[in-house]
């Protein structure tokens, strides 16, 4: 699979090449990460907090994501919502983001690290 700053090719035969951008592993690895119970939200540097909140949303906010020979690695940043149990919700963003990411690109992911950022007291069980 070849790779380039921009994507990285997933497919080539007689009608062309499939490319996908890194920036859309990002946001499938985020929007698999907010539909799991527990997560509040996404957690992201001072320029993505600010980018929010001028109202442009920023899909893969809290998402870092490495591609190198076909294998994915995935770092998740995220809020968790009070009186959620961490270990569980963790667990089931992980499974979730990686189920995601193969089903949608075809790409093993080798990792997933969630990295809990703060806890959001405005939303609990």
């Amino acid at each position: 699979m070849a790779e380039d700053r921009k994507g990285f090719k997933i497919k080539e035969d007689k009608f062309g090449e499939v490319k996908i951008a890194d920036e859309v592993v990002a946001i499938i690895a985020g929007l698999a990460a907010t539909e799991v119970e527990g997560v509040s939200s996404m957690a992201g540097n001072i320029t993505n907090e600010l980018v929010s909140k001028l109202g442009m949303k920023n899909l893969s906010k809290g998402i870092r994501v490495e591609v190198a020979e076909g294998l994915v690695k995935v770092a998740v940043a995220l809020n968790i919502a009070y009186g959620y149990a961490i270990p569980e919700v963790s667990s089931k963003v992980q499974e979730r983001v990686k189920n995601a990411i193969e089903n949608m690109t075809g790409l093993e992911v080798s990792s997933v690290n969630v990295r809990i950022a703060s806890v959001d007291m405005g939303k609990s069980k």
